[in-house]
């Protein structure tokens, strides 16, 4: 692929003109890809990681602007190896040998061009999986169908407000929530090995904000409608970084007495899935950036 000349691939749709190198448009990403990291990865969820990790590849480039990006080295300066179709298969094939459960695909979407072109191709002899921020275009994310076997999605926001303020996201709401119920009718119910590793379905991810915490209500009872089609990760790893403390609410972690109140909130539901410990909430767990 060589150029998009008015990319429309995420709901921004700002009709940036992309070559190979770079583009003009919000995640000024060209059309081959920049990757940070690539690397077995053990902090995923128990089906995701498992004992040999999950094979992922951090792409640079985002179509988020959130303010407390934990990722933001590679998702405002798009920094890592330009790689080729060829060279990107490659790095697939290196990951399978080293024995990980899937090719986990970190920020994706700004090469979801590149990307459909590769798997059309080439089929992993390990799930894909599509582990997205959450705002994504359904139209996208339909050509997908029949490549991807798991996505990843997390839904950040019940409010288009709260989205606007803190992702630079628009219309939020209705995208995130369109593309789930297409990842939802690709994916179908989940399915594991033998062993307890996902081979096919859907996990949602909610990070709880401080200070915000009838957004998380608001997003599980958003979910819970879902609750026999996905399982839900919940995550209490929050960590004031990137520009976060240019926001006084959100400048500091969670408290233990919001996290309960979630998790009792939760017990409400019918959602089912995983809880991370309060204790997770450390910066020994953001990646290192410069395994190429």
């Amino acid at each position: 692929m060589s150029v998009i000349e008015a990319c429309a691939i995420c709901p921004r749709k700002c009709s940036a003109y992309r070559d190979e190198i770079g583009g003009k448009g919000f995640c000024h990403a060209g059309t081959l890809p920049k990757i940070a990291r690539i690397a077995p990865h053990f902090w995923e969820e128990p089906c995701i990681s498992g004992e040999n990790g999950s094979g992922t590849i951090f792409f640079s480039s985002c179509v988020l602007g959130c303010v407390f990006c934990q990722n933001s080295k590679i998702s405002r300066e798009p920094i890592g190896k330009i790689f080729t179709k060829k060279d990107f298969i490659k790095a697939c094939e290196e990951l399978i040998e080293q024995g990980v459960n899937n090719i986990n695909l970190v920020s994706p979407t700004p090469y979801a061009e590149f990307l459909l072109d590769v798997f059309k191709d080439y089929r992993p002899s390990v799930p894909i999986v599509f582990n997205t921020g959450g705002y994504e275009s359904a139209e996208t994310i339909h050509k997908f169908e029949g490549i991807v076997d798991i996505y990843m999605p997390d839904f950040k926001y019940a409010s288009n407000t709260l989205a606007k303020k803190y992702s630079n996201a628009p219309n939020y709401l209705e995208n995130a929530l369109a593309s789930l119920k297409e990842m939802i009718s690709q994916s179908g119910e989940a399915k594991f090995d033998d062993k307890g590793i996902m081979q096919s379905g859907v996990i949602v991810r909610h990070l709880i904000l401080p200070n915000n915490i009838e957004n998380s209500f608001d997003v599980l009872d958003i979910l819970d409608q879902f609750s026999d089609k996905i399982l839900l990760s919940l995550m209490s790893q929050y960590i004031p970084l990137g520009n976060a403390e240019k926001y006084p609410e959100i400048s500091r972690r969670l408290t233990e007495k919001e996290y309960q109140k979630v998790l009792d909130y939760l017990d409400t539901t019918a959602l089912d899935g995983f809880l991370q410990e309060l204790s997770s909430a450390s910066e020994e767990y953001v990646p290192d950036f410069n395994l190429i």
